[in-house]
């Protein structure tokens, strides 16, 4: 069994880091299996098709970051009930966090930023399938906190604020880490400044 996973885990970083690099459609499974040392049938025993593994790549990253961030959720409307900045943090903290993970965190930021830029319904549709209930979450936290808001204007800004963290997840705008600056504080202090962009968006 812990060579299967090895295997496994192998696959789906290096299968992590070419679509990173090329794209889904301008990688090919034999880049996969040649990166990860592997043979076409360890990708098919684990994953059966290309689709599954792109998929998995997702998964990988994501169940933690989900886990998080509704445990962040529940603890912010439990403890701060009707204010608006700790559910923000609970969405934007795990995210962010995950993006300075050195265990290929840069590498999947990529791969998100690649979701964004191809056309790959099936992907999208997986994604909607897992993970499209923690935004209804963040957003009924929300609503709670800015009842002003029509639902279609609070998801409109829900999205503005999940492109802007992967902007910020990505790390290639104008403000870049100085050196005497460790990536944690870095990282905080990029919460702190999205968080407080992001409430006075949903505020005004």
């Amino acid at each position: 069994m812990a060579t299967h996973f090895s295997t496994k885990d192998r696959i789906l970083g290096a299968a992590e880091e070419l679509f990173a690099q090329f794209g889904f459609s301008g990688t090919s499974l034999r880049q996969v299996t040649s990166r990860a040392d592997v043979n076409i049938a360890a990708v098919n025993y684990h994953f059966g098709s290309k689709e599954n593994l792109v998929n998995e790549v997702f998964r990988r990253r994501m169940d933690g970051m989900t886990a998080d961030r509704l445990t962040a959720l529940k603890r912010a409307v439990e403890e701060s009930p009707g204010e608006l900045e700790p559910v923000l943090a609970a969405f934007v903290e795990p995210a962010l966090a995950l993006a300075q993970d050195r265990q290929g965190g840069g590498a999947f930021v990529r791969v998100v930023a690649r979701a964004y830029a191809e056309k790959n319904d099936s992907l999208r549709k997986f994604l909607s399938d897992h993970y499209g209930h923690v935004l209804r979450e963040f957003a009924k936290a929300i609503s709670v906190c800015v009842p002003s808001l029509s639902k279609e204007e609070l998801y409109w800004r829900l999205d503005f604020l999940a492109g802007a963290l992967t902007y910020a997840m990505a790390d290639f705008g104008l403000i870049k880490r100085p050196p005497d600056v460790s990536e944690k504080a870095h990282r905080e202090r990029a919460a702190r400044e999205l968080i407080r962009f992001a409430a006075a968006g949903f505020k005004s």
